[in-house]
């Protein structure tokens, strides 16, 4: 692998302006259109040499057998030895894991026809209650498909901060409200205090069994049967589905019944269709092959610690939340699948926010700041408001143009309006936003955060970094532990006498 590595660091490059002017087809190579996205990798450092290199990389690391391992339900997640079978919940998988995703999808079907047709009562009110994967998933792509939905009034809570909950149950009805509780355990301690409040909240207000509201999603169903939820309202997923890789499961739950069934079905299927791509494209035509590609490059050879995204769109408002989950849980580690030390940068600091607000707030450091941070822009070809003044043409406007900007620059005789240019960017273009297309997009980002895990020899799949804080957290809250000063004086300064 050294060997590998040496030559994707050795590898020159030139500017980008140098390199579109060097290669007369650069924009072809580098850019791909698939599943009704464009993936522009032209404005990125990546060469023919670069990309020769990063595929004996991938060669060495035995991307292509990871691949396969990954399909066909093998154990990939070495540390806790299970598959990581997301894929199987969109048909690409073991055909028995295929076989008894499709079941829990039935099942989950069935309950939801059986919600429409009143078998709850009248709902009007969707409170999901999760965290991590088991919240940012169905909050990330009900936010960005159901705004002009009116089939239920969906919200989802994850922060354990009362003030979270409070503002969601503040517009709902309790007697009109189904209570969603997601944790793949059915023990995470923020969950469970929501879900505990949530029915206080019901009970409060009138409804006579608030434990006959609830349809729980977990991967252990005996232990929601133990909290009170009868068995037929409980929606498993298996355990080799990880939470942030879980929206395609019974996690997906308040997606297919905000948005109707139809609408989660294209969701699988857009996700599907870049499964495939990424099975079978070559290298160097391979959305996410090609991603992993430059974000190694400037993490690995140029020094990157961040990577920013930017959503020019509001409906992907809650895309760079999303990522910071799915990219820094899975690969920020420090050891090999072998436990050694990895020796290397591994995920870079994913950040971002929302054009064109972010423009009067963080370009300037992207600019005229001595960070280098490659940059990543999404957008879409088609608006969803049918606004005057041509809002839409206005925002893609300036998406293109910062792109421009940060390849271009621009010299002055004046250092403190120089631009210096050469820093880099990916624009991906969506056609529209519908399920199909953020399915794909979604299993976009998926497959390059596992390539990336491939070529750095970790395992994207455990997060055992979670852990220690909460193991931290239960021992304060049974107090009789001794901490370290700072600890013990800001417990004393928040519960006095009470601890």
């Amino acid at each position: 692998m050294s060997d590998a590595w040496e030559a994707v660091e050795k590898a020159g490059t030139q500017t980008l302006e140098a390199l579109f002017q060097a290669e007369p087809d650069r924009l072809s190579r580098l850019t791909l259109d698939e599943n009704g996205i464009r993936f522009d990798f032209s404005k990125t450092h990546l060469t023919g040499e670069l990309v020769s290199a990063f595929s004996a990389l991938a060669e060495a690391q035995g991307l292509a057998a990871a691949r396969d391992a990954l399909f066909s339900g093998q154990i990939v997640n070495v540390t806790e030895g299970r598959a990581a079978e997301h894929t199987a919940e969109r048909g690409q998988g073991a055909p028995e894991s295929v076989q008894r995703a499709q079941g829990f999808h039935t099942r989950m079907r069935a309950l939801i026809d059986a919600i429409e047709a009143g078998a709850f009562g009248e709902i009007r009110h969707v409170l999901h209650v999760g965290i991590g994967g088991s919240a940012l998933g169905p909050d990330f792509v009900i936010d960005a498909l159901g705004r002009d939905e009116d089939r239920y009034d969906t919200a989802v809570v994850s922060n354990v901060d009362g003030a979270a909950l409070e503002e969601a149950i503040a517009r709902f009805d309790p007697k009109t409200t189904l209570l969603v509780i997601a944790s793949k355990t059915f023990t995470t301690s923020e969950t469970m205090l929501n879900a505990q409040s949530a029915l206080l909240w019901m009970e409060e207000g009138g409804v006579a069994d608030p434990y006959g509201r609830i349809v729980a999603l977990t991967a252990s169903p005996e232990k929601a049967v133990e909290f009170g939820v009868d068995e037929t309202r409980i929606l498993p997923f298996s355990e080799s589905v990880g939470g942030r890789y879980s929206l395609w499961s019974s996690i997906g739950f308040p997606i297919a019944l905000a948005l109707g069934w139809e609408a989660f079905e294209n969701l699988l299927e857009g996700a599907a269709a870049m499964d495939r791509h990424f099975r079978l494209a070559p290298p160097e035509r391979n959305a996410p092959v090609l991603a992993a590609f430059a974000d190694r490059y400037y993490a690995n050879v140029r020094g990157a610690q961040t990577r920013a995204v930017f959503a020019y769109d509001e409906r992907l408002r809650l895309l760079p939340s999303y990522l910071q989950q799915l990219e820094m849980e899975s690969n920020g580690k420090s050891v090999t699948v072998d436990g050694q030390p990895v020796g290397r940068a591994t995920s870079q600091i994913t950040w971002g926010g929302v054009g064109t607000d972010a423009q009067h707030a963080v370009f300037q450091l992207l600019h005229q700041g001595t960070h280098l941070a490659p940059v990543e822009f999404v957008a879409a070809v088609e608006p969803e408001h049918g606004l005057a003044f041509d809002h839409h043409r206005q925002l893609l406007i300036n998406c293109f143009a910062q792109g421009a900007a940060l390849m271009a620059g621009k010299q002055s005789d004046d250092p403190a309006r120089s631009y210096s240019g050469d820093r880099p960017s990916t624009t991906i273009l969506l056609d529209r936003i519908d399920p199909a297309t953020l399915g794909a997009l979604i299993a976009f980002y998926e497959h390059r955060t596992f390539v990336n895990g491939v070529l750095l020899g970790i395992n994207p799949f455990d997060q055992f970094g979670v852990e220690l804080g909460k193991e931290i957290a239960k021992s304060i809250d049974a107090g009789g532990l001794q901490f370290d000063p700072s600890t013990e004086a800001l417990i004393a300064r928040a519960f006095g006498d009470a601890e």
